[in-house]
């Protein structure tokens, strides 16, 4: 029986995107004779007049699709439609008209690609439209417990190992400390990985105290061995001593983000060390960059079994990596087990192991 799904993109993009869409489409018309619309710039398709989506169809996509980065339906990361800020500042529950959408477009399941929060919101919004719900993980992050990788981490930590690789001759070439700075809004799972795998001498992540006297008995070690030179690795999220996050408020959105923790720990090594320090702030670059084989395969893997699932008549669901194979499972259980870095874990014990400070 033909059956019409939606699919959208929420949240930061991240590489490995348009692999979950070509799955979805692929799968949803080559498996199941059905019809896939797409929904441009996340929910927001939903809000404009006319709206905003497009039939999604095997033409939209070729080998070279999943070498794209970012999202080809776009994609947003503000405007909760529960809590939707209107033009002349105020806030308006525009939920209903999301829902009345969904029943315009005779939409009989939907497939969100998105991380916790997005999650959590189009959980709620399709539970109110009755209609069908099923969640890609899709976060650089990795953070979502329920799932062993998300859709964009693989890249990310790629794009910030590049950085340590290119990094470490310069340094070694006049003598100085480097601090990275990489993404991570609560969790150092970026900059753990990339840190081991960077050859990093410092990792800092939000998960570990660090004090700034350990991380001087790190670099002055190194440079009693003969080292000249020093590579530092800081998740974002990583507080000031004095326990406040570095960050800025945007004045066009009044929202807060970080910024300026790499800049800070540049200047308190200087300051510590007398040892000529300069910073890198990766930012975006790890977001939009194109997707790595691991990502591009986690994706499309996902987008099959997120059409499976609706085919078996699931709903509320998220389909997970676990023990190499996927599975699925409450969407709302994969919001609440949030999964930050383990001090004890693995990847943790192998930092110390390779003899990278904590700081701590």
């Amino acid at each position: 029986m033909s059956k019409k799904i939606g699919i959208l993109t929420s949240g930061g993009d991240c590489a490995g995107l348009n692999s979950v869409l070509k799955a979805v489409t692929y799968r949803a018309i080559l498996g199941y004779g059905w019809e896939v619309c797409g929904i441009r710039q996340g929910t927001t398709g939903f809000l404009r007049d006319p709206l905003d989506v497009c039939a999604l169809t095997l033409d939209h996509f070729d080998s070279a699709s999943a070498r794209l980065g970012g999202t080809i339906l776009g994609t947003t990361n503000k405007g909760n439609p529960f809590h939707y800020l209107m033009s002349d500042g105020s806030y308006k529950d525009r939920s209903e008209k999301i829902v009345q959408a969904c029943h315009d477009l005779g939409l009989e399941a939907l497939i969100g690609v998105g991380g916790d929060g997005s999650l959590k919101i189009l959980h709620k919004l399709f539970s109110k439209a009755n209609v069908p719900f099923i969640g890609i993980p899709k976060t650089i992050d990795n953070d979502l417990g329920s799932t062993e990788r998300s859709i964009g981490f693989s890249t990310a930590v790629e794009v910030a190992t590049e950085a340590l690789d290119r990094l470490q001759p310069t340094a070694a070439s006049h003598d100085r400390v480097m601090v990275l700075e990489v993404m991570g809004r609560d969790a150092g799972h970026i900059a753990l990985s990339a840190g081991i795998a960077g050859g990093a001498d410092i990792v800092i992540i939000p998960e570990i105290q660090y004090d700034f006297k350990k991380i001087v008995e790190k670099i002055q070690a190194l440079f009693k061995r003969g080292r000249n030179y020093a590579l530092v690795v800081v998740a974002e999220a990583v507080k000031k001593q004095d326990g406040q996050s570095s960050s800025v408020v945007d004045p066009v959105t009044g929202r807060s983000h970080y910024s300026g923790i790499g800049h800070y720990f540049s200047d308190q090594i200087t300051e510590l060390t007398g040892a000529v320090t300069r910073f890198t702030v990766l930012g975006h670059v790890q977001r939009g960059a194109q997707p790595i084989a691991d990502d591009r395969v986690l994706a499309s893997a996902f987008g099959v079994k997120a059409v499976d699932l609706i085919a078996e008549g699931k709903h509320n669901r998220m389909v997970a990596w676990q023990n190499r194979g996927v599975v699925d499972v409450p969407v709302l259980e994969a919001i609440e087990r949030y999964s930050a870095v383990n001090p004890a874990s693995t990847l943790v014990t192998t930092a110390r192991g390779l003899g990278i400070s904590f700081g701590d």
